[in-house]
């Protein structure tokens, strides 16, 4: 059960509406984490910023699996629904893929180097190994393309941080937990 309640759409604050507004449109729904989020304008419209920012580094494939790579690391289920769905809907990865993904792993090795790399990036508190950025640097990512996963996996780890902490009720389709996969 949800910590926090989703704010009714007449009593999101003003500095958050236009921001609430403009996902609403896209996703064509308010998700619950975005009407929980939208209670702190500051908190809320910095997050849509990066998460913006951050819709045009690498490919969608890529930033789909460091999602769901991260999300199943935190341990955050609500984004684990969400990642699975765009997954597949938006970033067209199969089932297994996705699976993959959420156990570390691409089957596109360039792909595969990046996902494992997040998650060393949110296992080690970013405390990766020469090696770890020599094998992501080998598989033909730039530096800039390394601070790139490093912000994505900041950026999911606040909406997984954000979720498990106020646990905002699920309203994508459930999936499977990790122990089954």
């Amino acid at each position: 059960m949800a910590r926090s309640a989703a704010l009714k759409p007449e009593l999101v604050p003003a500095d958050s509406k236009p921001t609430l507004d403009a996902f609403t449109k896209n996703v064509g729904f308010t998700p619950n984490m975005m009407a929980t989020f939208a209670q702190s304008p500051i908190a809320f419209n910095a997050w849509a910023t990066l998460f913006g920012s951050m819709s045009k580094a690498l490919d969608v494939k890529t930033r789909d699996s460091i999602g769901l790579a991260v999300s199943e690391v935190n341990g955050c289920n609500y984004c684990l629904t969400v990642h699975s769905f765009t997954a597949e809907h938006m970033a067209k990865l199969s089932a297994d893929d996705i699976i993959l993904a959420r156990k570390g792993h691409a089957n596109d090795p360039k792909r595969d180097a990046a996902v494992q790399f997040a998650r060393k990036i949110i296992e080690t508190s970013g405390k990766v190994s020469d090696a770890d950025l020599n094998t992501v640097r080998d598989a033909g990512y730039t530096d800039a393309n390394i601070m790139e996963i490093v912000a994505l996996v900041a950026m999911y780890s606040l909406t997984n941080f954000f979720n498990n902490v106020f646990d905002p009720d699920k309203d994508f389709p459930a999936v499977t937990p990790a122990g089954s996969i």
